[in-house]
């Protein structure tokens, strides 16, 4: 590599940061410079390559093609010169994996399985931090991020892990002698039952057309209080079918309807394509559980 064919680094740097927040002031505020020491990097990057990098999109700023080309490049070099750094700078197999994920997903379905991978992994510690929102896996300090989605995440590097149908449930008393959705009548009038803090079962209600924001939802706390609430007859929901397999086997809940997920699934989110060897560890075997 000849540096002289590489652009000033802080130039690049103040870009990617700029790509990140859309605007001069949040990556002047990151980098802890001046909105005009911003704005004099990205114009002398756009004079060095002759062309426009970014541009005015309503209110924001938004990137030209030849600045998404670019921003992608830098997001991944930087997030593996992040992560090469990380890596000399830390006893990483003493510093447990930092790992996002939704609190449905964690409780529903990685817990149950946990127990599998510390058997084969007792060298790799994990720390789990539900959260139901996007993170920034770079300034947050995350190794990997599971999320619910069609796996556009901007700036991150994504594997499905788990694409399962999903079914909407109820109680048999609940249901009565229906025995498909659409002879329940008005949907938006029936009781919904929905885990507070997760946004799976909004997004499985819009996929089927319904009007989430009309529907009568009561949340609960946790997905195991949501499962009891169904059995007992409170309402409907909609569910990972794979999660409920064993209700509806056992006449505890019953499928009224059930629709394929497409690109809706789980994630794994992580910084960069090229990961260390315990983030891999971690990902094929979640990807080895997705598919029993």
């Amino acid at each position: 590599m000849d540096w002289r064919d590489i652009p000033s680094l802080s130039a690049l740097r103040a870009f990617e940061a700029t790509a990140r927040h859309a605007s001069f002031s949040g990556a002047a505020r990151e980098l802890n410079v001046t909105h005009a020491a911003i704005a004099q990097h990205v114009r002398a990057l756009e004079a060095e390559f002759g062309a426009a990098l970014v541009q005015r999109q309503g209110q924001g700023m938004g990137l030209t093609d030849a600045g998404l080309r670019l921003a992608t490049g830098l997001g991944d070099g930087f997030a593996t010169i992040a992560g090469a750094v990380r890596e000399l700078r830390q006893d990483k197999a003493a510093q447990p994996l930092r790992i996002s994920l939704t609190p449905s997903f964690a409780e529903i379905w990685l817990m149950p399985r946990l127990g599998g991978f510390w058997r084969e992994h007792p060298e790799i510690e994990l720390a789990l931090l539900p959260s139901p929102g996007v993170v920034d896996l770079r300034r947050e300090g995350f190794d990997v991020a599971i999320r619910f989605g069609q796996g556009d995440w901007a700036g991150t590097h994504v594997q499905a892990v788990l694409a399962s149908p999903f079914v909407v449930v109820a109680g048999p008393d609940y249901a009565g002698s229906a025995r498909h959705l659409h002879e329940l009548g008005d949907l938006s009038a029936q009781k919904w039952v929905f885990t507070a803090a997760s946004n799976e079962q909004l997004v499985w209600g819009r996929s089927l057309g319904l009007d989430t924001a009309a529907m009568r939802v009561t949340e609960m706390p946790t997905t195991t209080l949501v499962h009891a609430a169904v059995r007992a007859g409170y309402g409907l929901s909609v569910q990972l079918k794979s999660i409920v397999d064993r209700d509806l086997a056992e006449g505890r809940m019953m499928s009224l309807l059930e629709g394929e997920s497409g690109r809706l699934a789980y994630y794994v989110l992580t910084p960069a394509p090229l990961m260390g060897a315990r983030v891999r560890t971690l990902v094929q075997w979640l990807s080895r559980q997705g598919t029993d």
